[in-house]
Formats: C-alpha cells, sequence, structure tokens
C-alpha cells in the first residue's frame, strides 16, 4: 500500500525504522478525527492527532480519503509529477509527521510542533528529490526546489499562531535544501553519498540544532 511504501521509504532513507505501522493509525474520515480530537473537523487534509495519556501518548493521522483516492489512481512510486505531487505531498507530510513522532517518542525524545513541520518540509523535499532521480534515470529535477518553496502557499483561514509556525519552517527547511542543492547536485560531480550522510544528520537533530543547523550550515 502507498503509505506504507511511503512511511518504508523514510526510514530507509534516513536509517530510521520505527516499529509502527502508519495504517494502524490511520484516519481517513472527517467526522471521525474530529471526533477523536474533540473539535471541529480538521482544516485541512492532513494532521497528526495526539491525545497525551496517563501511560503515553494516543496517537492518530488524519489523511482525507479523497487524497488517498486520487493518488491511487495517479501512483507517484510510478510517476510523480505536477499532475500528484501536491496530493503526494499532503500524504508524505502526513507520514513524516508520524514516522518522525513514533520514532522520536521510541528514544524518549521531545518533539515540538515546528519541529514535525520543519522535518516534513526536508522530507518532501528529499522523498520527492529521490523518487525523480529515480524515474529520470538520474537525471536532476531542476524545478523541484521552485515548486515545493517559490511556488507554495498556506492556507488563508489558519490562525496566527499557526501560520507563523507553517511560515517559520518553510523558511528554514528552504534555506537547508537550497544549500543541499548547491553544495551536493548542481556541482559538477554529485555526491549522493555526501547529501544522504548530511539528511540523516539533519534527522536526528533536536529543534534548536535543527534551526541553527538551517540557519547556519555551509
Amino acid at each position: 500500500m502507498l503509505l506504507r511504501e511511503l512511511q518504508k521509504r523514510l526510514a530507509g532513507l534516513y536509517d530510521a525504522p520505527a516499529e509502527h505501522d502508519v495504517y494502524d493509525f490511520l484516519v481517513t474520515d472527517a467526522a471521525h478525527a474530529a471526533a477523536l480530537q474533540g473539535a471541529a473537523a480538521p482544516p485541512t487534509d492532513e494532521q497528526l492527532l495526539v491525545v497525551e495519556e496517563e501511560d503515553g501518548f494516543g496517537i492518530s493521522l488524519y489523511l482525507d480519503r479523497a487524497v488517498i483516492e486520487r493518488l491511487a489512481e495517479r501512483c507517484p512510486l510510478r510517476s510523480l509529477s505536477e499532475d500528484n505531487l501536491g496530493d503526494f505531498c499532503t500524504a508524505l507530510e502526513g507520514v513524516s509527521h508520524f514516522h518522525y513522532f513514533v520514532w522520536s517518542a521510541a528514544m524518549a525524545r521531545h518533539v515540538s510542533l515546528l519541529e514535525l513541520e520543519l522535518q516534513a518540509e526536508v522530507d518532501k523535499y528529499a522523498s520527492a528529490l529521490q523518487l525523480m532521480l529515480q524515474q529520470r534515470e538520474g537525471r536532476f529535477p531542476g524545478e523541484l526546489f521552485e515548486r515545493l518553496f517559490d511556488r507554495s502557499a498556506f492556507l488563508p483561514h489558519l490562525p496566527p499562531q499557526e501560520r507563523t509556525r507553517y511560515e517559520e519552517a518553510h523558511r528554514f527547511a528552504a534555506r537547508f535544501c537550497r544549500r543541499l542543492e548547491e553544495r551536493f547536485l548542481r556541482r559538477r560531480q554529485a555526491r549522493p553519498e555526501a547529501l544522504l550522510a548530511e539528511l540523516r544528520t539533519f534527522y536526528r537533530l533536536g529543534r534548536h540544532a535543527k534551526l541553527r543547523h538551517a540557519e547556519q550550515w555551509r
């Protein structure tokens, strides 16, 4: 199934396996998701639902059924293009949130909302890049950065605090991914092994270290 394969690819990309399968926690009905969190329907097509409990956390991933159905018709694992990139990013973001949360929880690491969003922005770029390189026989998708970072938009109805968090995560991820391109992909001699090592290092950094690294790394 697609979401399981996306989770498997993230685990392999970062050498960060997690013992929980995303499908065991998946919710695709907005009314069900609203009931789980005791609030209105989710404002987006994707949302990680986390409830703190006495002995840990209760977690579900809401991903709108329509997104999954469209991806079943235009599977990004076969061909990732402008036609399905938006839905791919929605699904990948949800899987990223779930996987990073459960992987961190297994190591007793606290994860902030900003950290989740920042890592998901990097994951969308890295995962799309990996797929496109495979599907294009190694030809670098020069348009990908512009599509994900320069031409993206935020939902107009987001609360100010939430919008600020998304904007900050987007800004820091753009800086980091731009330097990944410049350092490892756009030079005459590409360095995929060094790119992979850098991504894995970034994945393991905490919130503040991630922000410093994205801001200062050269």
